[in-house]
């Protein structure tokens, strides 16, 4: 059964990865590169200091920084584990794959970008979702984050779709930790 899923997987990620031309693939490698996603943190991080204030900000600024360090070493550990090969880095299907010069190291299984952009994604809108309705066009920043592993052919899709489940899972855990921990600090609710 696991083989059967594997394999399935597989013929998926060369179905998906073989959508993609040469034109589109700067853009794709722009999208995988984290520090291009700068300007949407520093946009996250004004509405946390405008929401919230300067001393309630610095308390919401640590949580997120324990959001994202725990989010990132939890992957680790998972990819530690299950120690799953990139596809990038499998010789057998390289054939079937389009070709990149980029190639990162580590394991596969889950997709630390998936994961950690669908916590965040998922935090930030609970966080602001009442007051703020265009915060749930971050939707968009998992769902390309995503992809672009598949397209750079780094992750398998059941990689990118567990790194999502979990992701879903691990931002409601850390908002309803934050509302607890809110609660005790100032002394009042998190609206």
């Amino acid at each position: 059964m696991l083989e059967k899923l594997l394999q399935k997987d597989t013929e998926l990620l060369i179905y998906l990865n073989n959508l993609g031309s040469e034109q589109w693939d700067s853009f794709w490698l722009a999208i995988t590169n984290q520090l291009n996603w700068i300007p949407l943190f520093v946009i996250i991080l004004g509405l946390v200091f405008w929401k919230f204030g300067t001393k309630k900000g610095i308390f919401m600024l640590l949580f997120i920084t324990v959001l994202v360090a725990f989010s990132d070493q939890f992957t680790n550990l998972i990819k530690n584990t299950f120690q799953r090969v990139r596809p990038c880095n499998v010789l057998e299907i390289q054939e079937y794959l389009r070709q990149f010069t980029y190639r990162p190291g580590g394991y596969s299984f889950w997709s630390g970008h998936a994961h950690l952009s669908t916590t965040f994604t998922v935090f930030t809108i609970l966080l602001f979702g009442k007051k703020i309705k265009p915060i749930y066009f971050m939707v968009l920043f998992p769902l390309l984050f995503g992809y672009s592993r598949i397209y750079l052919r780094v992750h398998y899709p059941l990689d990118i779709f567990t790194g999502y489940v979990t992701g879903i899972l691990m931002g409601f855990l850390f908002y309803k930790l934050l509302q607890n921990l809110y609660k005790r600090v100032f002394k009042e609710q998190l609206v």
